[in-house]
């Protein structure tokens, strides 16, 4: 059985969830991912009193298009639970959040709405909810004035002081929480990732939302990481990223530069117009067993989303494969 193909709905929060429902299958999708922004889910609305009848509402929405959803995502506030926090993060919080922009207190009441979350998604029905640490080490990221080895570990032991009470929350409401391994979280490589597993005593309710667009443009071997860490792949997007076979002006870091600049090293592209691998990594997922959704996490600055993202429906359609049932030789066997 082929896996769902879903679109995740962050990228399209400007439009109404009746919208992008119509629109979604319109391009040939089984299901979307639900944003917590936008209209699309809304935490508050999913755990307090009417919260039965919300979650019903979004289910009919989608059923009435001929979608379902697998899981929901909370990816702005869970950045503020570890982030050093600044005038940016208002930009992408609630008023109810952010509140007097205290940096103490908005990491607490971030990490309170995460809490909320894995009840919201238990709510709903879905087992997984994808998102975002944040990390309190992200600038420490170029070791100079050379880091002191405690000041890495102080950042892994907050990410175990503010994250385990969470993950205990979601295991509490049989829900996982997948980090989406990303530059400016707390894991952002195959290495870092293992070192929050053990920061986290291997939390059962922590694992990954695997995304190969923010590995490869760094060097990062996005399949390898698929069979060391495959059992805690808890949900997959479908997200492509093109890097230069030559030196730019904009290197790997950006330049400060905007996305879309000629002269950076890597851009995100819509799937199949990149340089990831998706062939090598289905046949991955397909070894490790992953069957979940294959969400297309649509991003292209050069590109119209709607065409994208129809586009990107089918590409993923035709790049999906099961696996083999039996040995391509063992038919040859004799009895």
């Amino acid at each position: 059985m082929a896996r769902p193909v879903t679109l995740f709905t962050g990228q399209w929060a400007d439009l109404p969830l009746t919208t992008i429902a119509e629109k979604a299958a319109e391009f040939g999708y089984d299901g979307i991912e639900l944003a917590c922004w936008g209209d699309h889910m809304d935490v508050a609305q999913a755990t307090g009193p009417d919260a039965a009848a919300y979650c019903e509402s979004r289910h009919e929405i989608l059923a009435a298009q001929g979608l379902q959803t697998w899981a929901i995502s909370n990816h702005l506030v869970g950045q503020a639970v570890l982030d050093r926090i600044d005038e940016r993060h208002k930009a992408i919080l609630s008023p109810a959040i952010w509140g007097d922009g205290d940096p103490a207190g908005v990491n607490a009441r971030a990490a309170e709405e995460m809490m909320k979350t894995a009840v919201a998604a238990k709510n709903l029905g879905v087992p997984v909810v994808n998102g975002f640490t944040g990390s309190s080490i992200w600038h420490l990221l170029y070791s100079f004035p050379p880091n002191l080895p405690s000041q890495i570990e102080d950042g892994y032991a907050l990410l175990a002081e503010r994250w385990k009470p969470i993950l205990d929350v979601f295991a509490e409401n049989g829900v996982k929480f997948a980090l989406e391994v990303h530059p400016t979280e707390i894991a952002f490589d195959l290495y870092s990732a293992k070192k929050a597993l053990a920061a986290l005593d291997n939390h059962p309710a922590f694992g990954f939302n695997y995304d190969p667009s923010h590995f490869g443009y760094q060097g990062v071997d996005y399949v390898q990481f698929i069979y060391e860490l495959g059992e805690r792949i808890f949900h997959v997007h479908m997200k492509d990223v093109y890097w230069s076979d030559s030196p730019k002006p904009i290197g790997v870091f950006g330049g400060h530069s905007e996305f879309g600049n000629p002269q950076r090293f890597w851009e995100f592209r819509s799937p199949g117009r990149g340089s990831i691998d998706f062939e090598e990594i289905i046949r991955a997922l397909n070894s490790v067993g992953y069957r979940g959704p294959l969400s297309v996490e649509w991003e292209d600055g050069g590109m119209d989303r709607e065409h994208g993202a129809a586009e990107s429906a089918e590409f993923v359609r035709q790049i999906d494969f099961p696996p083999s049932a039996l040995a391509f030789d063992g038919q040859f066997e004799r009895k």
